[in-house]
């Protein structure tokens, strides 16, 4: 490749590298969005439960990447995609065939595991396998495939679901693993100097102490948080709450989808449109509307009966889903480009890549609150209707099937998005104190420098 010429052509591990990668977004988002349910409908865990380890399951998500670099380091990259994509496809098939809490959770740790040494070491591909001329190209490839990924595992299982039971969704996310392990086993050859060199523990710990001492940054990924834990209730309340108020038959796998395409649809736009703006007002802005998105969802108890659009009879819950989702991915659009600027000046010269290795640290806290949180709200305010008595279960039924009115236990069940609106606006006000507060310290180093 000519160090100087910019092409869309790259090296052969890096198409290899990102097809596995789209097999593990699909795995991931196809079990993730159903994941709470499974534990309830499956495990047999009560929401505060399947809340709970949902919650925690996210949490190592985020955080055990940063760890496993140095071990992928001194495996090297083919050996450590197979042992990622081997566990991934094991704890994916554990959840599948066994359906008691200890295999469960002993699947979901090698979930973790796996996919904690696929991150490091596929964005290590692409890196490697472009140069500074290409280097931008190869990462817009990249969000592409991952942002595919998601687009196909959300829409393949919701028909599975509905057609043979959520029992059968992790066979699904076993099933594209394993192809992605085939890949990597007979296709993916890292050129010799592939395998960069990557942080060791240590250096992990000093750099992670180093980001989260510096008291701005660590404020705002925890202002940032509440943010993500409204954009994370598409996995933690939103899936158990349409199948329960509005029926089987529906598919907030699907809805969960429109987020994606708003956000591919319109970053490029509104990046460029606040290109020039100071970092923190793009994310005030995005801390405006992520309250509105959780009152959009609420807004579904407004309407009496299907809403008439165009011509087309749709159930309020999926009309208000879809904008209040709608609106989750326009704030993203404000948000995510320019907290990751924001992250980076923060950062000491030349340390800017510890300091965006760091940044996405907010969606670990963010599930970790939104899941426990939200099987809380759902357990008060929207219960899983096994739950109930069989009178009442019948009265559900009948309910769903648009024979009379929904047992009084969800009446009240839309303030659980209130909820999470107050979530949104404690964020927002969080957002101006950090603006006023900064800036006047800003102002106080001017008059004394």
């Amino acid at each position: 490749m000519n160090p100087g010429a910019q092409t869309w052509r790259f090296p052969r591990m890096f198409w290899t590298g990102n097809a596995a990668e789209l097999c593990e977004r699909a795995a991931y988002y196809g079990t993730f969005i159903a994941l709470r349910t499974y534990l309830i409908r499956v495990v047999g865990l009560d929401d505060v439960q399947a809340g709970t380890v949902a919650g925690i399951f996210g949490w190592f998500i985020y955080v055990m990447p940063f760890f496993t670099g140095a071990i992928a380091d001194r495996m090297g990259f083919r050996n450590a995609l197979m042992l990622a994509f081997g566990l991934l496809t094991a704890g994916y098939a554990t959840m599948g065939a066994l359906h008691t809490l200890a295999p469960v959770l002993g699947g979901l740790a090698l979930i973790v595991l796996g996919g904690a040494f696929v991150k490091p070491v596929i964005t290590g591909t692409v890196s490697k396998s472009s140069n500074e001329a290409n280097r931008a190209r190869a990462f817009s490839i990249f969000y592409m495939v991952v942002n595919i990924g998601s687009f196909t595992g959300k829409t393949i299982v919701a028909p599975m679901r509905i057609q043979m039971g959520v029992e059968t969704v992790p066979w699904f996310s076993a099933a594209a693993s394993l192809i992605a392990l085939i890949l990597v086993a007979l296709i993916y050859r890292p050129t010799a100097d592939a395998d960069t060199k990557m942080r060791s523990m240590k250096e992990t710990l000093a750099g992670m102490w180093m980001a989260m001492s510096n008291g701005r940054f660590f404020a705002l990924i925890l202002i940032t948080a509440g943010f993500w834990a409204i954009q994370h209730q598409l996995y933690a309340s939103m899936p158990d709450y349409v199948l329960r108020m509005a029926g089987e038959a529906y598919k907030p796998e699907w809805y969960a989808n429109i987020n994606p395409l708003v956000v591919v649809m319109l970053v490029v736009l509104i990046t460029q449109l606040v290109r020039k703006w100071k970092p923190e007002n793009s994310i005030l802005v995005a801390m405006v509307l992520i309250p509105f998105s959780a009152l959009a969802m609420s807004m579904s108890a407004m309407f009496h009966g299907n809403v008439n659009i165009l011509g087309l009879s749709v159930h309020p819950i999926t009309f208000m889903m879809i904008i209040g989702i709608a609106i989750q991915g326009l704030a993203e659009c404000f948000l995510s480009p320019k907290y990751l600027e924001f992250a980076s000046l923060q950062a000491p010269k030349g340390k800017e890549g510890t300091y965006l290795g760091f940044a996405h640290i907010n969606s670990a806290f963010s599930n970790l609150f939104g899941f426990i949180f939200s099987g809380f709200l759902l357990r008060k305010y929207c219960p899983e209707p096994h739950t109930l008595s069989e009178a009442l279960q019948q009265q559900h039924s009948a309910a769903l099937a648009g024979q009379g009115p929904m047992p009084e236990v969800y009446a009240h069940a839309h303030y659980l998005w209130y909820a999470y609106a107050g979530v949104g606006l404690v964020s927002l006000v969080a957002m101006i104190v950090f603006i006023v507060v900064t800036r006047r310290l800003d102002a106080k180093r001017a008059v004394t420098a």
